[in-house]
């Protein structure tokens, strides 16, 4: 005989209950749990990150640009009057002298100008000689007026002289005597004359001779100035060096001042570096410098800042001390490095990518094992071109990866293999 059995069904309910109660409270705590743990570390290769080491000691500070050989004695050759272009006697690249003849113009007008001015000044030398003679001839005229005015005065005067001993003996009459006095009187007076005559004939005659010499003298030089524009038809290097530049070509027609050419000293060259603004304003007259060419490097000094910025750089002029590796010429591209100065007792470490001056930034770094990396947080101060200055967040032998982590920019630890 069966028995009922009595609630069954509400307890086989209230087990199915429990039962999922439990799993839900299993459920949230697995994922709780899940979510406390922290996300497996990526691995990086070892091989492809730059890993250095903190430093303590000296570094020295240096920044560094891009730059040419550039001469430090150029000539530019401008055209000191209008001309065709005939000839072109040297190229570029060819050595000249200052009396190396590069260029031949031509210019009919200034021919016939320089003709014309030296026709001039030659008649105005035939007319000062004509004048000079012509004022020589009315000096001796006049020097023989004055002779023979100074004779009958001697003439009369001893006349003079002889009526009045004969007026003292009483053989003369007294109106005889005062006559040759009288007229002994009048040729002094005369004689006188006659001297400053002479004097003034002098003067004018000095007067007349300079005022052609000054008409001569300015037709020379018209004349010399008028014949230096020919002879500069004929242009020339003007110094020792070689051709760099030719700005015309034959037939070409040039106005006065128009850039012909440019010859500079291959031997005397000096770096213009470009330097980066912001790393420009450390730099100082006569720091030191190396100017590497590829082919060698050369020391030099800082001899000129450029106050100007252009284009995010300002040039910097390094002169060199050192001697010229083969190789070195004019406009050659080299790489330039500044010494701003010695910092002593430091930490220091290799420059991160993204490390700048005075700044703060997240960097790996390495574990005991050297394992494993953790970003930590580092402050930066001063740099140079591939060291820089630990303030804080790293000690002496830390290791630390100094390259692009910007990939793992969202894990602060990774492995490495």
């Amino acid at each position: 005989m069966d028995i009922v059995r009595k609630n069954v069904g509400r307890n086989k309910k209230i087990r199915n209950l429990i039962y999922s109660l439990i799993g839900l409270a299993m459920v949230v705590s697995i994922t709780v749990g899940l979510s406390r743990l922290k996300p497996a570390a990526p691995t990086v290769d070892r091989a492809a990150v730059w890993v250095d080491k903190v430093k303590q000691g000296s570094m020295l500070r240096q920044v560094r640009g891009l730059g040419t050989l550039v001469p430090e004695d150029i000539r530019f050759i401008p055209a000191t009057t209008q001309g065709r272009i005939e000839k072109i006697l040297v190229r570029p690249g060819a050595v000249v002298t200052k009396d190396t003849v590069l260029i031949i113009l031509s210019n009919l007008e200034l021919e016939q100008t320089v003709q014309d001015v030296d026709l001039q000044l030659k008649g105005a030398q035939a007319e000062y000689t004509n004048l000079r003679i012509k004022l020589e001839s009315q000096k001796l005229d006049q020097r023989a007026v004055a002779a023979s005015v100074q004779a009958d005065y001697s003439q009369a005067k001893l006349q003079a002289e002889a009526n009045e001993e004969l007026y003292k003996k009483g053989l003369l009459s007294e109106l005889q005597y005062k006559l040759a006095k009288t007229k002994a009187e009048e040729l002094s007076t005369r004689c006188g004359i006659e001297k400053e005559r002479i004097a003034i004939s002098f003067e004018s005659t000095e007067a007349q001779l300079a005022t052609q010499q000054a008409k001569i003298d300015q037709l020379q030089a018209l004349y010399q100035l008028r014949q230096s524009l020919l002879n500069s038809l004929n242009v020339r290097a003007g110094s020792d060096g070689v051709l760099q530049q030719l700005s015309v070509e034959v037939g070409q027609q040039v106005t006065l001042g128009t850039n012909l050419a440019r010859v500079a000293n291959p031997t005397h060259l000096k770096a213009e570096l470009k330097i980066a603004e912001t790393q420009a304003k450390d730099i100082l007259l006569g720091q030191n410098a190396s100017i590497d060419t590829r082919n060698g490097i050369i020391t030099g000094r800082v001899s000129r800042i450029d106050p100007a910025v252009l284009q995010g750089t300002v040039t910097v002029d390094v002169l060199l001390t050192g001697e010229l590796p083969k190789g070195a010429r004019p406009d050659l591209s080299v790489d330039g490095t500044i010494e701003l100065e010695n910092l002593t007792n430091i930490l220091y470490v290799g420059r991160p990518v993204h490390g700048q001056t005075n700044s703060t930034i997240g960097i790996f770094k390495l574990d005991s094992t050297g394992k494993e990396a953790f970003r930590v947080t580092v402050k930066l101060g001063r740099s140079s071109v591939n060291t820089i200055e630990v303030l804080e967040g790293l000690s002496v032998d830390d290791q630390v990866i100094l390259s692009d982590m910007s990939a793992w920019d969202v894990y602060n630890r990774i492995r490495l293999n």
